[in-house]
């Protein structure tokens, strides 16, 4: 069983196993670790669940030498009350639209990647370090991830975005690690032939990335830290 960010702390390992029964589901088994580690007692139940780099049900039966990996919310928003549902395939190969990386973003890269002789608008969205969050200074931010997943989740992000829009380019970078207050944490560009393509397309890509791609922040403050979404109840 893996486990990431306030799961990951509360538990005391980023991974951890243990034996059940044939045919478990996923709240079973949270239910069990409940039992085993107390501090997870103060977070809040998993947004979802996911096996093999797949998000799967709270209903599916767990068999032997499954590797369950407990999702806590993740970081942006997504409302604690939603799941991820599976999605299809990637239609193609996206592998260099987009990227998790520990170094600063390179914004002019990411605008090359997207470049099109026909294109008329490129859209450009780069979501930034703040100072502040309800009411609290924030010193820095840290961004974890399930990296293999996330770019996978990430890569759906950009054939769904192509799939609904006559894109002409589109490219997703997110930062993970220690970013410090005025840094780029994920920057997606988007061209197209007209400007509504390419507006409607990035907004659909940053607001379905904070709600299925499996990343996660931690807010430091100068009187405490909490991974966000994930705060003790």
């Amino acid at each position: 069983m893996r486990a990431f960010a306030s799961y990951r702390e509360a538990i005391g390992a980023p991974s951890v196993r243990m034996d059940v029964p044939a045919g478990s589901t996923p709240s079973q088994v949270w239910d069990r670790l409940l039992g085993r580690y107390p501090r997870l007692a103060g977070l809040p139940k998993p947004h979802a669940f996911a096996i093999n780099e797949e998000y799967i049900e709270e209903s599916y039966a767990l068999r032997e030498r499954d590797e369950l990996v407990l999702i806590p919310p993740v970081s942006g928003g997504a409302p604690k009350s939603t799941r991820p549902t599976q999605a299809t395939q990637p239609t193609q190969s996206t592998a260099e639209s987009v990227e998790l990386t520990d170094r600063a973003i390179d914004v002019n890269a990411l605008l090359k990647k997207v470049s099109h002789p026909k294109a008329g608008a490129v859209v450009l969205f780069l979501g930034t370090v703040r100072d502040n969050d309800r009411g609290r200074h924030v010193k820095f931010l840290e961004y974890e991830a399930y990296q293999p997943m996330a770019l996978k989740e990430m890569n759906r992000v950009v054939e769904e975005a192509r799939r609904r829009w006559p894109l002409l380019g589109i490219a997703i970078v997110h930062r993970l690690g220690h970013l410090d207050v005025g840094d780029i944490s994920v920057a997606i560009a988007v061209s197209s032939g007209h400007r509504k393509e390419a507006f409607e397309a990035g907004r659909y890509a940053i607001d379905t990335l904070k709600q299925t791609v499996p990343i996660w922040k931690k807010e430091v403050w100068d009187s405490g830290e909490a991974w966000i979404g994930s705060e003790a109840t």
